[in-house]
């Protein structure tokens, strides 16, 4: 394991689980956070350093002497990270809503990072991972096991036939720990997703299953309704869902993994082992 590697994001989700996994493997982290009321120490963990990405300044000082960094901040950032260090191994998380059809910012910010990166040049690479699922904190599908446990029906815009194929968070954690420890030949990018893509609307009922709930009876609803009616979820006790998130259930997110798979042994779990480690963390 390289030696001493700066993780930008280190307090967030993905920067604390990747943080815990590059110190159990005996590497001295060094993480670089906004807001250090937000970072919890950890053993094999250096003083955290503070910077906010729009500041060149601060970011040159607190990345500036790194030999490998890990980015967990949004993907938009990287040009600047190229900027302020010259780190000779770098791995930034992005993210698949770089391809979606619709109107997105955080995609298109997904996708200047990426340009950023290719223009210029450096070894370094960028993973993409889909909806990331079990880590400590994440609202994705523990937001939508409690939307299940209100709900006498699930509404799902075209009966919930595209399909999604969403990663487990240590999966995405053994990724950037395995592209962190080689070098590569110029800029690389890889989608990293589940093993296989599903119907969304068996995906709601796996979740179902794992959270201990009756299967969902499921209705199909025009999108166009459900956008409309996403304010409601603004009530208290409910689970916010926004017309964005409904537009793009609406897409096929099936991706191919085998390109990752070959350049650093890239093996997700399956769906039903990670909501199991997700819903039953102690269950061997």
């Amino acid at each position: 394991m390289t030696q001493k590697i700066h993780v930008i994001g280190a307090s967030g989700r993905s920067g604390l689980a990747v943080s815990r996994a590059l110190a159990a493997r005996g590497a001295s982290v060094v993480p670089v956070v906004r807001n250090p009321a937000r970072w919890r120490p950890i053993a094999g963990s250096e003083a955290p350093r503070i910077a906010d990405l729009t500041d060149p300044r601060a970011l040159a000082e607190a990345i500036g002497d790194a030999q490998a960094v890990i980015s967990c901040a949004h993907a938009r950032h990287i040009g600047a990270i190229l900027t302020a260090t010259q780190a000779r191994r770098l791995a930034f998380l992005g993210s698949t809503r770089r391809f979606t059809r619709w109107p997105d910012l955080h995609g298109d910010g997904v996708i200047a990072g990426e340009a950023a990166l290719r223009s210029s040049g450096r070894a370094g690479v960028l993973l993409h991972p889909t909806m990331i699922y079990g880590a400590a904190g994440e609202d994705n599908v523990r937001r939508l096991a409690a939307l299940l446990r209100r709900l006498p029906v699930v509404p799902l815009p075209g009966g919930g036939r595209a399909l999604v194929q969403p990663v487990y968070q240590d999966d995405v954690t053994q990724a950037l720990c395995a592209v962190i420890e080689r070098d590569w030949s110029g800029p690389q990018s890889f989608v990293i997703a589940g093993p296989e893509a599903m119907p969304y609307r068996d995906f709601v009922a796996a979740v179902a299953r794992a959270a201990g709930l009756r299967r969902p009876r499921f209705v199909g609803v025009p999108a166009a309704a459900l956008i409309a009616a996403s304010p409601l979820t603004l009530l208290p006790g409910l689970p916010r869902i926004r017309g964005a998130e409904i537009r793009r259930l609406l897409e096929d997110k099936a991706f191919d993994i085998a390109p990752a798979r070959a350049a650093f042994g890239f093996a997700p779990i399956s769906l039903a082992q990670g909501l199991a480690s997700t819903f039953r963390p102690d269950a061997p």
